[in-house]
C-alpha cells in the first residue's frame, strides 16, 4: 500500500466536508475536482488489491458492488431533491451505464488490449451469459415501458414497475449465483492470463485487506460526495452551452463509473481482459438490478415521478449496442477492430446527447 493510496481517500473526504460546510468558490471547485481524480486512482489500486486477496470474480464484484450501491444513493439523494424535474434521471443515467460501458469501456478495453498484445482471449461462456442478462434487464427497465398500454407516455403503471424492479433483482442475484458458485470458472482468468507480473506477487494480508476495504469505502463515498458537490456548477455549464437534460445524467454515470473504468483498462492492458469484461459487465448489471428496484420503492412509496421508457434514439443505440456485443463476444477472442467499432458508436451516442 503506497503513500499516495492512504493519502488520497483521507484527503478526499476532508475536501468534502470542506465543500459542504464553506461557501462554494472557483479554488474549492478545482481542489474538489483533483481530489476526485485522486479518490479515483486511490479506489482502484485499493479495489485491486482487494481482488489479488480474494480471487476473482469476487474481487471484481466488490468493487461493483460497493460503486454500484452508493450511485443508487446519489440518484435516489438527486431525485428526492429535484422532484417533477428529476423524472427521468434514473433512465438517462441508466442508459448513459450501458453505453459507456458497452461501448466505451468495452471499447477502449479491446484496444489497449488489442494495440499491447493484438488478440486477447476470453472465456465466452461467462461473457455470453452476462450479455444474456443484460439484455434481458434492460429490455425489462428501458424497452418495455416505451410499448405498454396500462398508462400514457414512457411510464409503468405501479403493478408493472413492482414487477419489472422484482424480475431485474432476481436476475440480479441469480447472475451473481452462476458466477461466483454455480460456474464460478466461466468468469475465471483464462490460463494464458496468468503470466503477468500480478498474478506472481504475495497476496496481502488479513491486516492490508481489511484497511484496503475500509480506504475503499471512503475513496468511493467521497468520489460520490464530491460528483455531488460538483454537480450544481456541472448543471450551470451545462444549461449556460444550452445541452439537453439528459447530458446530465451522462455526466453522473461518467463520474461514478471512472474507477471502474480505470480498473478494467488497467486490466485490458496486462492481457487480463476477462477481469476487464467481469467487471464491465458486472457494473452494468449491478446498475440495473439494484438501480431499478431501489428507485422503484422510493417512487412508490413516496408517489415520485418516474419515466423509464427510452425514446427512440436510444432505443435504436440500444439494439446497436447488443447487436454488435454478441458479434464481438461470439468467438471467445478479440482484437482492436472490434473495440474501435465500440468506441464509434459511443461517439455517435455523445455527439447525439449534444446534438438530439
Amino acid at each position: 500500500m503506497n503513500r499516495l493510496s492512504l493519502v488520497s481517500p483521507i484527503g478526499a473526504a476532508a475536501l468534502l466536508g470542506a465543500a459542504l460546510l464553506l461557501p462554494s468558490s472557483l479554488g474549492l471547485t478545482v481542489l474538489c475536482a483533483a481530489a476526485l481524480i485522486a479518490a479515483v486512482l486511490a479506489a482502484v489500486h485499493h479495489a485491486e488489491l482487494l481482488a489479488h486477496r480474494m480471487g476473482e470474480p469476487y474481487g471484481t464484484l466488490v468493487l461493483a458492488l460497493a460503486v454500484t450501491v452508493i450511485e443508487v444513493a446519489l440518484i435516489l439523494s438527486m431525485m428526492l431533491a429535484g422532484g417533477a424535474d428529476k423524472a427521468t434521471l434514473t433512465r438517462d443515467t441508466i442508459f448513459s451505464t450501458l453505453m459507456i460501458i458497452c461501448n466505451g469501456v468495452v471499447g477502449l478495453c479491446l484496444v489497449v488490449g488489442g494495440m499491447r498484445h493484438k488478440e486477447q482471449v476470453f472465456r465466452i461462456e461467462g461473457a455470453s451469459t452476462s450479455l444474456a442478462t443484460l439484455m434481458a434487464m434492460s429490455s425489462l427497465t428501458l424497452v418495455l415501458p416505451r410499448f405498454t398500454t396500462s398508462t400514457q407516455g414512457a411510464s409503468y403503471s405501479p403493478s408493472q414497475l413492482s414487477f419489472a424492479a422484482a424480475m431485474s433483482l432476481l436476475l440480479w442475484l441469480l447472475f451473481i449465483f452462476v458466477q461466483t458458485v454455480r460456474h464460478r470458472d466461466y468468469f475465471l482468468p483464462q490460463a494464458s492470463d496468468a503470466g503477468h507480473d500480478d498474478a506472481h506477487a504475495a497476496p496481502p494480508s488479513n491486516g492490508q485487506a481489511w484497511a484496503s476495504g475500509a480506504l475503499l469505502l471512503v475513496a468511493l463515498v467521497s468520489v460520490v460526495g464530491l460528483a455531488k458537490v460538483l454537480s450544481p456548477r456541472i448543471e450551470s455549464m451545462l444549461a449556460a452551452a444550452g445541452a439537453p437534460p439528459a447530458v446530465l445524467g451522462i455526466v453522473i454515470a461518467m463520474l461514478v463509473l471512472l474507477p471502474e473504468t480505470v480498473a478494467a483498462v488497467r486490466a485490458a492492458r496486462a492481457n487480463r481482459l476477462q477481469t476487464s469484461l467481469n467487471l464491465a459487465y458486472g457494473s452494468a448489471l449491478a446498475s440495473i438490478g439494484l438501480t431499478i428496484p431501489a428507485v422503484a420503492v422510493a417512487a412508490l412509496v413516496l408517489d415520485l415521478p418516474l419515466l423509464l421508457g427510452a425514446e427512440a434514439k436510444e432505443l435504436v443505440l440500444l439494439l446497436l449496442t447488443f447487436l454488435v456485443s454478441a458479434l464481438t463476444l461470439a468467438s471467445g477472442r478479440t482484437h482492436a477492430m472490434q473495440g474501435a467499432v465500440h468506441l464509434v458508436i459511443f461517439a455517435a451516442f455523445l455527439f447525439l446527447a449534444l446534438v438530439p
